[in-house]
């Protein structure tokens, strides 16, 4: 089942690039990896495929041990538009070719947009056999409850950096 939506705990900044999303996202893959849930090995970000002497590149690339097939992320930050499916079918379809081992079941693709418009997702993907999830994503823009109550107030830190003079 996909999760919807995905919450990361990175810097949140609303003109933000995918490569920017890419580069917070892999800094800490750890909690990536606990986001996505188990059986996510990292495999790899910009992944480099060649395909009739032109140079693609998946954003980010898992194979999920327990599914025993290989996941496609793409990032994008903005809204699902259609031209993403086609996209990420693409990639799907390629990793199928030159990657898939025998043993190995389909490619699964994820495409996280900063909104997923639920129906456009679904009429884009409705005859595309591979499995593909859109997911929206968000960024965790509060600090969790449990450590707001450990943590020194501004005030508190404010009159440590004073008496420090």
């Amino acid at each position: 089942m996909l999760k919807d939506p995905y919450v990361f705990d990175i810097t949140y900044n609303e003109k933000a690039l995918e490569r920017d999303i890419e580069d917070a996202l892999v800094s800490n893959i750890t909690n990536l990896l606990l986001e996505f849930g188990n059986g996510f090995a990292f495999v790899g970000r910009q992944y480099h495929l060649e395909i009739e002497g032109e140079d693609y590149y998946i954003d980010l690339l898992f194979y999920n041990l327990n599914l025993k097939c290989y996941v496609v992320v793409e990032l994008k930050t903005v809204k699902f538009i259609p031209e993403f499916a086609g996209k990420l079918n693409f990639y799907l379809n390629a990793v199928d070719m030159l990657l898939k081992k025998e043993d190995d079941n389909p490619t699964i693709g994820i495409l996280l947009c900063r909104d997923e418009h639920k129906l456009t997702a679904e009429l884009a993907l409705k005859d595309i056999n591979k499995p593909i999830g859109v997911a929206e994503y968000k960024y965790l823009q509060e600090i969790p409850e449990y450590l707001a109550n450990n943590l020194p107030s501004i005030e508190t830190l404010e009159k440590r950096l004073n008496n420090k003079d």
